[in-house]
């Protein structure tokens, strides 16, 4: 894999490592291309917490970055939008205000907790995983201004009960990826999973399958990195990973538009 295409600086409230400390170590890795892909997830309140930034501030650094750094690496300036059901117009607002190369669109909330901090208040583990994916299908219905739906199964990371299975979700999780693909939508492959602890990147291999046997195309690859350890951390299994699930390219961003990358 040549590129990262979810990572975090301190412009993520929860990371605190400088956009260009986190270019230099992925050069350093061999990495020819990056996304540097910052928390925007309006309307956060989880311990009193908000995960914005200021754009303004964010495309003054990132530009004066990518120019710096241009001779050794192409960073591409992205964001994680927070999925919610009521940020339809919010979303398209402020995405339209601002050139992005890529936007990731992940739900980290269900019914408004973030299982990080409040898996015991949210039911069952069956429960958890049923409600956050039926969380992201409300999302994804709007048919909101992203371009690939991260860390589809993020809400696994604390649901206790490891493994889980596609076949138990099958019918929410194919509506998610119909829509998506009908939409030109795709997912991500993200290796924080692993760094959690499962055995598996998020989504889980199934999910990826699936997405491949109903037509959809669009797989970016990221690390979600909050610290230059884990920039493209364990893409050395993702070769094998994509090939599992019948992808022969990987998929990049830039100005917005899908460029498709052999997997070599």
């Amino acid at each position: 894999m040549q590129s990262d295409f979810h990572m975090h600086t301190n412009f993520s409230t929860d990371a605190f490592t400088s956009p260009q400390a986190m270019i230099e170590e992925a050069i350093r890795k061999g990495l020819r291309r990056i996304c540097i892909t910052d928390h925007m997830d309006k309307d956060y309140s989880e311990e009193g917490t908000q995960f914005v930034f200021c754009p303004e501030q964010y495309f003054s650094v990132m530009k004066e970055l990518q120019e710096k750094y241009s001779s050794e690496i192409d960073v591409r300036i992205g964001v994680e939008m927070g999925l919610q059901p009521d940020l339809k117009m919010f979303i398209k607002d402020y995405v339209s205000q601002y050139t992005f190369d890529f936007i990731i669109g992940s739900v980290h909330l269900i019914d408004g907790k973030d299982p990080h901090f409040q898996v015991e208040n949210l039911g069952t583990t069956k429960k958890i995983y049923q409600r956050g994916f039926e969380q992201i299908l409300e999302c994804v219905e709007q048919n909101m201004d992203f371009d690939v739906l991260g860390h589809m199964d993020y809400v696994v990371r604390y649901g206790k009960e490891e493994p889980y299975s596609y076949q138990e979700y099958k019918d929410v999780i194919d509506q998610i990826l119909y829509s998506l693909i009908s939409q030109g939508k795709g997912i991500e492959l993200n290796t924080a999973g692993l760094k959690y602890g499962l055995t598996f990147a998020h989504p889980h291999p199934q999910i990826l399958k699936r997405y491949k046997e109903l037509g959809g195309e669009i797989i970016t690859i990221g690390s979600d990195a909050h610290e230059p350890q884990y920039i493209a951390y364990q893409f050395d299994r993702m070769k094998e990973i994509l090939a599992w699930c019948g992808f022969k390219y990987y998929t990049e961003f830039k100005g917005r538009k899908p460029i498709f990358i052999q997997v070599g």
